[in-house]
């Protein structure tokens, strides 16, 4: 899920930075001295994330690598492959779910939303007989983007609130459409949030267990899960995440209680680097969709993000330094950023960092400084 990215000063002691730094760890006989390691340990050092994490995966080796402390402000060992939320790339997931249903005949990707859910998508310069699942997908459907409009910009006041689905919708809804249907590309959560409508109206099953059983146990993914209702904790060994109390800068505080309600099909799950790093290595080694709906998957418009990105099905096409693509999600939620993929020969990458870019400094060479470190798993 793409949070607002939150700027300024956060006052904090010597001593206090220090222990955040403090600790650095290498496992799976990983040299600390790898570029790997060297990375997470200047996202820690000089980015100033309490803590981050990485599983990458090559020549089908697979190391684990942390750096960091688990707990703002005192040393605590970051766990190996700890959970954390893994916002967007639950999008990947929800995607999959739709093209295993386009295979299955159920769903048609270029059919209009109002086949499926009839009279829901309403608004001014919206019209669901115009927006086809496909760029829904896509992010191409112009639908104004509900989490602008929940008022995350102050955290604390969401931290602990209850959403209800068709409240998102609503919200999104009571605003007019961004551009034309298939006109351009812009990132909007409500797309996945009506993915996810559409396969509880297909199933007749709550989409928490349709991502469960048709992605997560097909991908044979250990730690990943959908946090049930009213569970705000992340069960298993976890560090902490962290966010500012409001977008304008200031007070940080734990956000790692939390209710993901709000993240939904869009951004509910909570997994790990190496789960994430899975899920994209099981869907390019076609063990999740059949090759023409991957192939479908893999069609891809300009994502003006950062230079050279694309987006195809609930994918980015990322190039990296070395020569070639990755392709994965990535995911921002309050208290934590994940990004990764995997690429045809095999490679693959998760990392996670405790703290959205901007939480403690400048937020552009901060994500610029996650998405390096991701080049560098890749690459070197």
């Amino acid at each position: 899920m793409t949070s607002t990215m939150r700027k300024g000063a956060v006052v904090l002691t010597v001593a206090g930075l220090l222990g955040a730094a403090g600790a650095t760890a290498a496992v799976a006989g990983q040299d600390r001295r790898s570029p790997t390691q060297d990375s997470l340990n200047s996202l820690v050092r000089k980015e100033k994330f309490p803590a981050a994490l990485a599983s990458v995966t090559k020549n089908g080796r697979t190391t684990s690598l942390v750096a960091g402390s688990a707990r703002l402000g005192r040393p605590v060992p970051v766990p190996v492959d700890g959970r954390v939320r893994a916002g967007s790339n639950t999008k990947t997931f929800t995607a999959v779910v739709v093209l295993q249903l386009v295979a299955e005949g159920k769903v048609e990707l270029d059919a209009p939303i109002e086949k499926y859910l009839p009279g829901l998508v309403r608004g001014e310069g919206i019209d669901g007989r115009n927006i086809t699942v496909r760029q829904l997908l896509q992010h191409t459907s112009g639908l104004p983007n509900y989490t602008a409009y929940l008022g995350v910009e102050d955290f604390t006041k969401v931290q602990h609130k209850f959403f209800q689905a068709h409240d998102l919708l609503a919200a999104a809804l009571a605003h007019p459409a961004d551009f034309a249907p298939g006109t351009k590309w812009e990132y909007s959560n409500t797309n996945y949030l009506l993915a996810g409508l559409l396969i509880e109206r297909v199933t007749e099953r709550p989409v928490q267990e349709q991502i469960t059983e048709r992605v997560i146990r097909k991908a044979g993914l250990r730690d990943t899960y959908w946090p049930q209702v009213g569970d705000q904790t992340i069960q298993g060994p976890h560090p902490h995440g962290y966010a500012q109390a409001h977008s304008t800068g200031g007070e940080v505080v734990d956000a790692t209680e939390m209710d993901p309600s709000w993240g939904g099909a869009a951004g509910q799950l909570i997994s790990t680097p190496s789960d994430l790093a899975a899920v994209d290595r099981a869907l390019l080694d076609g063990k999740l969709v059949p090759p023409a709906q991957l192939a479908e998957m893999r069609k891809t418009v300009e994502a003006p993000l950062f230079p050279g990105w694309q987006y195809g099905l609930g994918l980015f096409r990322v190039p990296l330094s070395c020569g070639g693509v990755y392709w994965g999600h990535g995911g921002d939620i309050d208290g934590y950023e994940t990004r990764g993929g995997a690429t045809e020969d095999g490679r693959s990458v998760g990392l996670a960092v405790t703290a959205l870019p901007g939480t403690f400094g400048d937020a552009e060479p901060a994500a610029v400084a996650v998405l390096s470190a991701v080049d560098t798993a890749f690459c070197k």
